[in-house]
């Protein structure tokens, strides 16, 4: 068990692990495109979401893919462990419309939707 130093320092630890600017205009994209009002968003995202994530999303996302990064033995974090953390991370997030609920749609497939259409922007 751990004591809370132990837990306080571990917090401290994942806080610190270094993102590149590119991983996190990533995890912004995919944050973005759980919005049907952006021009980005797949079309099942237009369809049947009412509500998007909130910014609180795009930390969670960030903060998951750091804990991932460390647990894997890495010390930054890489768009592996941001695509990893989104189905956790934004699954209560996304609020479906009245007819995502009527058709039977998930947040899952939504989400999945978004990771498979939202490409992780190139190294510059």
């Amino acid at each position: 068990m751990a004591t809370a130093a132990e837990i306080v320092e571990m917090q401290r630890l994942a806080r610190a692990v270094p993102i590149a600017p590119h991983v996190t205009a990533y995890a912004v994209a995919l944050l973005a495109a759980t919005h049907p009002d952006q021009p980005r968003a797949p079309a099942i995202v237009r369809e049947y979401v009412r509500y998007g994530a909130s910014p609180r999303g795009a930390q969670a996302l960030v903060a998951a893919g750091k804990i991932g990064a460390l647990l894997d033995g890495r010390f930054n974090v890489a768009v592996e462990d941001i695509r990893a953390a989104a189905l956790p991370a934004l699954r209560h997030r996304v609020i479906l419309n009245f007819e995502g609920e009527a058709e039977g749609i998930t947040p899952e497939a939504v989400i999945a939707t978004i990771l498979e259409q939202v490409a992780p922007p190139s190294v510059e």
